[in-house]
């Protein structure tokens, strides 16, 4: 899911994964064929035939007339479409999930076909293609790199631990944990051509801190969110928490100093993330939300329906209106359908995240706390951060600092910002990286 906080990749998002109980198929297509035959119909305008091959769930998430307004639309983003590449397939459980690249004139997409065990379709998207995976750290980083494993079993979560080289303090180094902001991420929070979170390890990791980044439990495995009401902890929180426990039992790593850098969303949960670990030594928030993400969102998608022409068209308008409804309905009580709700996600998980004050949450943590905003960031603004700074402006333990041409993402920029930039390759400013390293040797 994006609730307009994240990332560009979601934004040709059609649904968030759903996965049905396996079912025993006998003489069934394979998944790749189920896959390909989805893609057949769309591209000849088949719409109620493509919905008829999903699950109950998918189908009233993603019904006909979304498909065909998600799918048209994507030559307006993307350019021409170019074909197909080969599918690759991953079993998990009692589903498969089929990749299947999409290059386009102007980028390359990839759709993502979940198929459960009865061969109906139980989930759907479509995301930027990944770059290529960075290359290793130089051999005179100063750091090196490891995989790391957050949870046991089927449901741990892949990362990679920047740990300096040499012998590290007596009490170990100093670490921070990277979380996300919304949307399904990767371990580098990676959005078309940039690597946020990989920046940010790799700059700190060079500075003495070990950093810890992971893939989100919406990317790595979204199967967990089949079929049952989920909460805005189970999809970030839990999991945040859960890192800085593997953390604190790591040879090398300082286990009193180990601190959380949140981005949009994350930042959003940080103070929550340290409630809930407790011992955490400080906390970071990059262009962290201080206000209701249902209200954000919102104002998100009248702000973006006016970038570039200044107006907003009757579609858009329509749009606007609609979500304003769903945002109505994920506050009211009782149960709603998926395409009554925004995005299509459950509306335990919009209550969850309606229950989230931050700063209310920060004041109860009593944490030291480094904000940090850029003044060219469109998706969360002005008024988060001097909701931040009246909540902590006389606090001695809390620091602040705005940087006139940052986006988002912390790259910088002239002008306006706007969407179309994260599409533009750079890499995170490296005074804010350095701003972040000092004012944790600081602490």
């Amino acid at each position: 899911m994006n609730p307009g906080i994240g990332m560009l990749a979601a934004l040709l998002a059609t649904a968030a994964f759903l996965t049905a109980p396996p079912v025993p198929a006998q003489d069934a297509p394979s998944p790749t064929a189920i896959a390909t035959r989805l893609l057949d119909r769309m591209n000849a305008g088949e719409y109620a035939q493509a919905e008829s091959m999903f699950t109950a769930e998918m189908a009233k998430a993603v019904p006909a007339a979304k498909l065909k307004a998600v799918w048209e639309s994507l030559p307006a983003q993307a350019g021409t479409a170019k074909g197909r590449g080969d599918p690759t397939v991953d079993t998990q459980g009692g589903t498969t999930l089929v990749t299947v690249p999409l290059p386009y004139e102007k980028t390359g997409l990839v759709a993502k076909v979940a198929v459960a065990a009865d061969g109906r379709i139980s989930g759907f998207l479509i995301q930027p293609a990944p770059p290529p995976a960075p290359a290793p750290p130089a051999d005179d980083a100063g750091f090196s790199e490891r995989d790391f494993g957050i949870g046991t079993g089927d449901r741990a979560l892949p990362g990679t631990l920047a740990i300096p080289k040499g012998e590290p303090p007596s009490a170990g180094w100093p670490t921070v944990v990277l979380v996300h902001g919304s949307g399904p991420h990767d371990r580098d929070e990676t959005i078309g051509p940039n690597r946020p979170f990989l920046d940010i390890a790799r700059g700190l990791a060079a500075q003495g801190i070990a950093v810890l980044r992971y893939e989100k439990r919406t990317q790595a495995r979204p199967q967990d969110f089949a079929e049952r009401a989920y909460t805005i902890d189970d999809e970030t929180t839990d999991d945040a928490v859960a890192a800085i426990a593997a953390l604190r039992a790591t040879e090398g790593v300082d286990p009193k100093r180990v601190f959380v850098f949140g981005h949009s969303q994350g930042g959003m949960l940080a103070p929550r993330i340290a409630l809930k670990a407790g011992d955490v030594a400080g906390l970071v928030l990059f262009a962290a939300p201080a206000r209701p993400l249902l209200d954000i969102l919102i104002e998100q998608n009248v702000r973006m329906a006016v970038l570039g022409d200044g107006k907003t068209s009757d579609a858009e308008r329509a749009a606007i209106e609609r979500l304003k409804l769903q945002v109505q309905t994920a506050r009211k009580d009782g149960d709603a359908a998926a395409d009554a709700l925004p995005m299509g996600l459950p509306a335990s998980y919009w209550r969850s995240t309606d229950a989230v004050d931050p700063v209310v949450e920060a004041r109860e943590a009593k944490l030291p706390m480094l904000v940090l905003q850029g003044a060219r960031d469109i998706q969360v603004v002005d008024a988060d951060w001097q909701r931040w700074r009246a909540g902590f402006h006389d606090d001695p333990k809390v620091a602040f600092k705005l940087y006139e041409k940052l986006n988002h993402l912390g790259i910088a920029g002239e002008g306006e910002g706007s969407l179309a930039e994260y599409g533009t390759p750079g890499q995170l400013d490296a005074q804010l990286i350095a701003d972040v390293a000092g004012w944790i040797e600081a602490h």
